[in-house]
């Protein structure tokens, strides 16, 4: 038989068989998927609109005019919006000097919540020491206990010291509840950090300490940024430690200057509320654009080759 009569006989090469032309019940188990997959992304977007709507209308409200506040109709879409409440905001002197408290016992806090948590961090999860179990159980103890409970006697402490009303009285405060988390989150950073690492480093002629600082601490940058944030967050926005401590009412915080706009004698003013706390949660905002990455970055990706 020849080479062209093979040719014609055999006929074309029939393509394989594509994934669509699979059995029916493949399908049915792929449209099944598809549609719990959209019955939860539906659900996601729900739950993201409900968390996202009480930060819209605050910005909203800090928006419309005063004469439209109270009406029965909601204004949704602030237009024509007005900025007196932002303008009355700016104008207050209170204002600024609250945001310089603010900004001192937040930046005081996260510098040294980091560095001593840090170091705390490193001790429990490089280091074998006596007591070393003992410690662990200790922070988590305190984080269990609740910080009403400590109102007086810290109060008192302060007192006695001469530190109410001033930065380093809130900052320590403050401080010693940052810590033990931040501890205890950089801790779960270390430990999955491999200690082949530093040993390799310490082969090629590192000190210990050389070979943490030039291979660990840069591996440790999320976890930094991590615990930054949450002390960030925890000291901004801390209103009970500073209502008991901060007994002047020129040394109060941006969360205890939101209470000079009600009083027991006046109507609470809604609009200066919305707008105070629109521009307080700017910094917030900021913070969070600008260290989303390093936050959802890998900790140790490409570090040890298999």
């Amino acid at each position: 038989m020849s080479a062209s009569t093979m040719t014609r006989t055999s006929g074309p090469a029939k393509p394989p068989p594509s994934p669509v032309d699979g059995p029916k019940a493949l399908t049915s188990a792929q449209r099944r998927r598809t549609r719990r997959r959209s019955a939860l992304n539906a659900l996601a977007v729900l739950a993201s609109l409900v968390w996202v709507f009480p930060v819209y209308w605050m910005v909203n409200t800090a928006f419309v005019p005063t004469s439209e506040l109270f009406g029965l109709t909601p204004k949704f879409v602030p237009f024509p919006g007005t900025f007196e409440h932002f303008s009355g905001v700016l104008q207050d002197d209170k204002f600024w000097s609250a945001l310089r408290m603010s900004a001192a016992v937040t930046s005081v806090v996260v510098v040294l919540a980091v560095l001593f948590g840090f170091m705390a961090a490193v001790a429990a999860s490089r280091f074998r020491f006596k007591g070393r179990g003992a410690l662990v159980m200790l922070v988590i103890v305190v984080q269990m206990l609740p910080a009403e409970a400590l109102f007086i006697s810290q109060f008192r402490m302060l007192d006695d010291w001469d530190l109410l009303s001033t930065v380093t009285g809130l900052s320590l405060l403050c401080l010693g509840g940052n810590v033990p988390f931040t501890m205890w989150l950089l801790r779960g950073f270390i430990d999955n950090i491999p200690a082949e690492l530093e040993e390799a480093a310490m082969v090629d002629g590192c000190s210990r300490v050389g070979a943490f600082f030039r291979v660990t601490l840069p591996l440790l940058g999320p976890g930094l940024v991590t615990s930054s944030v949450f002390a960030f967050l925890h000291t901004w926005n801390e209103y009970n430690l500073a209502l008991i401590v901060m007994t002047k009412t020129d040394h109060a915080t941006l969360p205890l200057w939101l209470r000079s706009f009600s009083s027991e004698t006046s109507a609470t003013d809604w609009g200066g509320v919305m707008a105070g706390s629109a521009l307080i949660a700017v910094p917030v905002i900021a913070l969070f654009m600008s260290v989303h990455s390093r936050m959802s970055s890998g900790l140790v990706a490409g570090a040890v080759k298999g």
